[in-house]
């Protein structure tokens, strides 16, 4: 991966593994987009636009796959990353929540594999699945991307070590911050 990060095709390279990250490949797309953006942090919302687009576009397969073929490959790729439980426990959260789930869950570092087929397993509307997943990877690619590009390689080890806890305090900042405009 890292390898492909510096190849003069690197942006096709990250697209794809965006694109399979999003229903069957285990590896995230920041290990590509970290030293992209480093490498050249003049085009860094262009990298995490990439990045955001092909996530989206990866996740309408792994809808697909947890709409028409649950049974059969939906299973063996939660199977595979030991996501099965998760799933059966996530029908009453979609039902209730769906779009916050998909925003929330889509901005962690957890597989958004599980995300994507669930929902379409779910038969979660399309339209809002669609804006969820615009929503929560453009936030947390365009998070990271950001990031590096003010601080540059100082904050790369952080990132890298405490993706988590970035991503987490950013949606506790955005839920809470709709909470306060709800109730004002």
């Amino acid at each position: 991966m890292m390898a492909k990060a510096g190849h003069r095709h690197a942006l096709w390279w990250l697209a794809a593994v965006s694109f399979i990250e999003s229903s069957v490949f285990p590896i995230p797309p920041d290990v590509m987009l970290i030293p992209m953006v480093l490498a050249a942090p003049t085009r860094w919302a262009r990298i995490a636009l990439i990045c955001t687009l092909a996530s989206v576009a990866g996740g309408f397969l792994g809808y697909a796959i947890g709409h028409f073929a649950m049974d059969s490959i939906g299973m063996a790729i939660l199977g595979a990353f030991h996501l099965v439980d998760k799933f059966h426990a996530l029908k009453p959260v979609i039902d209730e929540w769906g779009v916050w789930f998909i925003i929330v869950k889509g901005m962690t570092p957890i597989p958004y594999k599980l995300v994507t087929i669930t929902a379409g397993a779910f038969d979660f509307d399309l339209a809002r699945f669609t804006f969820a997943s615009v929503i929560a990877r453009g936030l947390r690619f365009f998070l990271v991307a950001a990031l590096l590009w003010k601080f540059g390689t100082p904050i790369r080890d952080f990132v890298e070590r405490r993706l988590t806890l970035v991503t987490t305090l950013f949606v506790l900042l955005l839920v809470g911050g709709f909470a306060v405009l709800k109730f004002l």
